[in-house]
């Protein structure tokens, strides 16, 4: 199994584990003397099950993505990580930039003015170079999850 099918795979039991939740919320009561819409205890070892799979995936994977070379000097863990934290950089100073970009409109001479403190084309121009590198980092993480053998 390549590593790109485990991941499908593990995002596929996610979802059927929420599913599986709201189901069960659905048929946890009942009025007295009727029956649930559905067996909540076969819903609960179906449930078992899909937590043992998801272990077993969520193990193989970061198994392999701790010893996947992502290039010569980082493993793919290393680089799902440098991807996260640049992402979060890139959004952390988008937010900046909107905020310092916002215009505030004025009726009279009297209301009170506001002007950046922080130089937006500069700000969007980083973001701009984050939003490439995030982009970058991610195309080879997908090409390589296409090309390992899940461990």
């Amino acid at each position: 199994m390549k590593l790109a099918e485990a991941l499908a795979e593990r995002s596929d039991c996610q979802n059927r584990i929420d599913e599986m939740k709201k189901r069960l919320i659905r048929s946890a009561r009942v009025q007295e003397g009727e029956q649930p819409a559905e067996d909540t205890a076969e819903l609960l070892a179906e449930t078992d099950r899909m937590f043992a799979r998801l272990l077993d995936l969520v193990s193989a994977i970061n198994r392999t993505n701790s010893k996947t070379a992502f290039d010569n000097e980082s493993s793919i863990s290393d680089a799902i990580a440098e991807r996260d934290l640049v992402g979060k950089r890139r959004d952390f100073l988008a937010g900046i930039a909107e905020a310092a970009s916002t215009r505030q409109d004025r009726y009279s001479k009297s209301e009170v003015r506001f002007v950046a403190t922080l130089s937006v084309g500069k700000l969007q121009t980083e973001v701009d170079q984050l939003s490439k590198t995030y982009r970058e980092l991610d195309t080879r993480l997908q090409e390589l999850n296409w090309k390992t053998e899940l461990i």
